[in-house]
């Protein structure tokens, strides 16, 4: 999801500095644009006095202005910061044996480990999340067990079992993991 919308948000505001930029550059090589764009000519400025100082008497003006600009600029903070932390590794590097490498998508090595982590007996669901650099991936594991499962014996199997396989797989040299178990919760019912 912050994929798509990073793209969209990128394309908009770069068509937007496009247009303006292009439109100032034209106006300053001599290009006449329509009566109702920003700039008319060479000499023209972004706002001119009249226009600075027309609202100055309305006492919510230069607040609403601030605050605007002040959503703006959290805003483009936040895109920032997700943008530049991204938690998921969209792929894994995988050794192929033969001296070469290849691509995983790490979307797909964490379905299969949840998959093969739901499998296990007593495990009513699993959800897998894989965190760390694409040479060195991480995996968190969240089970939701059924009451009657012993966590210990759960959590040897994932780790023997799915957690091994995923590792051997994808010929990674670790994969560490941080499991969380939970349980499933049922009514009881009263016996008459």
């Amino acid at each position: 999801m912050l994929g798509v919308v990073n793209r969209v948000l990128t394309g908009l505001v770069g068509l937007v500095l496009l247009v303006v930029g292009g439109s100032v550059l034209a106006v300053g090589l001599g290009v006449r644009l329509p009566s109702w764009w920003i700039h008319r000519g060479r000499h023209d400025v972004l706002l001119s006095t009249a226009e600075r100082t027309r609202w100055r008497e309305t006492g919510w003006w230069w607040p609403a202005v601030l605050a605007g600009l002040a959503v703006l600029f959290l805003l483009a903070l936040w895109w920032l910061i997700a943008v530049l932390r991204r938690r998921r590794p969209a792929e894994v590097l995988v050794d192929t044996g033969d001296g070469g490498t290849a691509w995983l998508r790490g979307r797909a090595l964490a379905d299969v480990l949840a998959a093969e982590a739901g499998q296990l007996d007593g495990v009513s669901r699993a959800h897998v999340r894989l965190t760390g650099r694409r040479n060195a991936p991480a995996a968190h594991v969240q089970l939701l067990l059924e009451p009657h499962v012993d966590p210990g014996t759960t959590l040897t199997r994932l780790t023997a079992e799915s957690l091994a396989h995923a590792r051997d797989s994808a010929n990674l040299r670790s994969l560490p993991a941080e499991v969380r178990l939970g349980s499933v919760k049922h009514r009881a019912e009263r016996v008459s």
